[in-house]
């Protein structure tokens, strides 16, 4: 799709996040984008140097950060595995941001109702879909881990 095309980046840096921590999971997002910065091709479709970060999808890039750190913030605050339906929150709210950051990005190029309709709507259904699965696969970890001590 274009101008933003369709990936699971979105899952994988809320998972980053719930997995990491707020501090080392923004982090190492924060590492991964100064790699793709660089040159290496770790960004959709192999691509990496500095366009991506100026282009239509830097937006989105530049909300990575922030969604990997609200996740890991929310799953620290008990919207975890062990909470199914608030992990599953967590990851929307996730998602939800990271569009409208990257739309907000979009509006400037194109328009807000053309960065609404490329860049918002065909996404909703699967930001839904993919803290679905975020949330099912955070049960698991969950699990296998020692329940935090309510405070």
């Amino acid at each position: 799709m274009y101008p933003v095309p369709v990936t699971m980046q979105t899952l994988a840096v809320t998972m980053v996040g719930a997995l990491m921590g707020w501090r080392l999971g923004g982090l190492t997002i924060i590492a991964w984008l100064a790699q793709a910065a660089l040159g290496l091709p770790v960004l959709a479709g192999g691509s990496g140097g500095i366009l991506p970060f100026i282009g239509p999808t830097a937006g989105y890039l530049f909300a990575f950060p922030v969604i990997g750190a609200l996740t890991g913030l929310l799953v620290a605050h008990g919207w975890n595995g062990y909470r199914p339906v608030m992990a599953f929150l967590a990851l929307l709210l996730a998602n939800a941001l990271c569009l409208a950051l990257g739309a907000v990005w979009l509006a400037a190029s194109i328009g807000l109702d053309q960065a609404i309709v490329h860049g918002v709507t065909p996404f909703i259904v699967g930001g839904v879909l993919k803290s679905a699965l975020g949330a099912a696969l955070l049960a698991p970890v969950a699990s296998r881990t020692k329940r935090p001590a309510r405070s």
